[in-house]
């Protein structure tokens, strides 16, 4: 085997000088590594494709009577979106339950006070202290109503702090919890339109 290399490296030295050898040598190595690198980049992702046209039979002409058809209508034109009217919270009628009672009721407090919020939630868009935004945290609910409204800023604080005990800090709801609750929903009704929720 030693002398089959040496004779082949004899050889090859005397058509092309060792030191030009190696250096090709390390030309087609960093082709190769560059080609394994980039691999799938300089792949095409469809050989050509060399077929003959198909030869059409002649067909001959179908005279037809002309047709009143309505227009498609096209690929490109969207279809029809019908936008659904803008819907306002609408207060819950007197003496029904609200389902933040029926919680309470059940002894899912935490529940009923995220219930209350949203309540809360309501009565300002109600009376259009805040506009209706999904995603509204507890915090940018507070700055949005206290910028119209100053009064209810103690309110919302104080809303907002047992919310945020319950649901981030994973507090054990009591039913003190859900009482405080009904209380500031209380007093926001009072201080947006100066009486009591139903």
């Amino acid at each position: 085997m030693s002398r089959w290399w040496t004779e082949t490296v004899a050889a090859l030295g005397d058509v092309v000088p060792l030191p030009l050898a190696a250096l090709i040598l390390l030309a087609v190595a960093l082709l190769v590594a560059l080609g394994w690198y980039f691999f799938p980049a300089w792949v095409p992702r469809r050989l050509p494709r060399f077929s003959l046209p198909r030869l059409r039979r002649p067909r001959l002409p179908r005279f037809r009577l002309p047709r009143f058809r309505r227009r498609r209508r096209s690929r490109t034109d969207p279809p029809p979106v019908r936008l659904p009217a803008p819907r306002t919270p609408e207060p819950a009628p007197a003496g029904a339950l609200g389902s933040a009672d029926r919680l309470a009721a059940e002894g899912r407090y935490a529940e009923a006070v995220r219930e209350r919020l949203r309540e809360m939630v309501r009565l300002l868009v109600l009376r259009q202290v805040v506009e209706p935004r999904p995603g509204l945290t507890v915090v940018e609910l507070t700055e949005a109503a206290a910028r119209t409204r100053p009064q209810v800023r103690p309110t919302l604080n104080a809303a907002g702090a047992i919310f945020s005990d319950l649901w981030y800090a994973q507090r054990p709801a009591t039913a003190a919890h859900d009482r405080r609750m009904r209380e500031l929903v209380t007093d926001l009704s009072r201080e947006l339109t100066g009486e009591e929720p139903r």
